[in-house]
């Protein structure tokens, strides 16, 4: 790391760090607050940027570092402009009056006009310069969706599908896209093959699009299971570790090995052929961890752009895509849409005992909307089972973006409709 800049900053000075992917911790930080850290191994894999530490002071982005110093003093901006094959590490500690900006690569630096608001209008100007140079998907239409998982996370069947499809009709929902999540397949490595307790696949998104209305499909195409057939059978397609989820260590797929090319295309050839063409992609970071590749000269981020770019060649540009656990700058131009939060809550937190996971990072990554794409700030869950719906509906009904909802129709009190009609109504920010 070298030192690039020193900052004068007034106490009220503050820093904004950007996050390597959707679930990393992002967010304004003013002197004292403490910084997001992982508790263990697997947590830095899967909420961090793989194989780059964290300072022992400080904050650290990923490609993005603002420095707002305060009592109307210009922002000072850190920025790649280019996140094509590589992505600067920026830090910033505070010591004494001012703050020191280090980074581990060349960035771009400058000041905002000191008559604007400062911080604000720097990420926003960021926003439309890099969206501008990466090609942003920026302008295509908002969508309103039913999600299935945060009623049936990975239990959901097709019938579960066909019950909500016709409670939206009978409701008459503006619902646009009716998504099925995880649990319809066998898993990471086993995309061409459906749970048998899912049900009928193709039965479940011909009924979608006979009511006049996108099918949505969940996958999580960059990453495997360490104890899967296809990783047993292919490790030469296998980079770096990639955490841990469902029951097993999981790894990145080498997104260049002409093999992974091979079976990427087998897949989403298969889903498109179904009548999908909108699609949430799931664990992407794990496309663009460390490890060997066949490619030898392509960095990690490089090849994770060739392997989301391969999708978007099968699927076709009118395709909607929606990137989630996706490495952020690296991923503009390529999708229409991102999560920029964690999921609102994992399997056992339906109660609300889990609090707002995802409203930090959310708020803070406002300014992406409509910039680098469409901003999706998770589902709202307004059943009167989670205790903090009403809580969890201010966040959502403020933030620009997808409007999305993910309960069982059946289950909504008049309160819960209420909110997921106004949801559905109200325009994006």
């Amino acid at each position: 790391m070298t030192i690039i800049d020193e900052v004068p900053v007034a106490p009220s000075a503050r820093v904004y760090a950007e996050g390597w992917q959707s679930w990393s911790p992002t967010a304004w930080y003013h002197r004292d607050a403490p910084a997001h850290r992982p508790d263990e191994p697997w947590q830095h894999l899967m909420r961090f940027r793989p194989g780059t530490p964290l300072p022992d002071a400080g904050v650290q982005g990923e490609g993005l570092l603002v420095v707002d110093a305060g009592e109307g003093a210009p922002a000072r901006v850190y920025a790649s402009m280019d996140a094509s094959t590589h992505v600067p590490t920026i830090r910033a500690h505070w010591q004494g009056d001012r703050v020191l900006v280090h980074a581990d690569d060349p960035v771009e630096q400058w000041t905002t006009d000191a008559a604007t608001t400062a911080g604000d209008d720097a990420l926003a100007a960021f926003g439309e310069r890099f969206g501008a140079a990466a090609g942003a998907r920026a302008e295509a239409s908002v969508p309103r969706v039913w999600c299935t998982w945060y009623r049936y996370f990975e239990e959901v069947t097709a019938d579960d599908v066909l019950e909500n499809l016709r409670a939206i009709d009978e409701r008459d929902l503006a619902v646009d896209v009716v998504q099925i999540d995880d649990g319809w397949s066998l898993g990471t490595g086993e995309w061409t093959r459906p749970n048998p307790r899912f049900g009928s696949l193709p039965a479940a998104v011909d009924a979608i699009r006979e009511s006049g209305r996108r099918a949505g499909l969940w996958l999580a195409p960059f990453s495997v299971g360490a104890r899967s057939d296809l990783a047993q059978q292919h490790p030469d397609w296998l980079t770096g570790p990639a955490g841990y989820n469902w029951g097993d260590d999981l790894v990145g797929l080498d997104l260049t090995h002409p093999g992974v090319r091979d079976y990427l295309t087998e897949v989403f050839t298969a889903v498109r052929s179904l009548g999908v063409d909108y699609l949430k992609l799931d664990f992407l970071y794990a496309g663009a961890v460390p490890g060997g590749r066949h490619a030898e000269d392509a960095t990690p981020i490089a090849a994770y752009r060739s392997g989301l770019a391969l999708i978007r060649d099968i699927m076709g540009e009118e395709a909607y895509l929606l990137g989630c656990g996706a490495p952020i700058l690296p991923s503009v131009g390529l999708v229409d849409a991102m999560r920029v939060s964690p999921d609102t809550f994992h399997e056992g937190g339906e109660d609300g005992s889990q609090g707002l996971r995802g409203r930090m990072s959310l708020e803070a990554r406002a300014w992406q909307h409509g910039r680098l794409w469409t901003t999706d700030p998770d589902c709202l869950v307004a059943r009167p089972a989670f205790t903090l719906r009403d809580e969890w509906a201010d966040v959502v009904l403020a933030a620009p973006g997808i409007r999305g909802f993910s309960d069982r129709i059946a289950e909504l009190d008049a309160h819960g409709l209420r909110l997921v009609e106004r949801l559905l109504k109200e325009p994006s920010a």
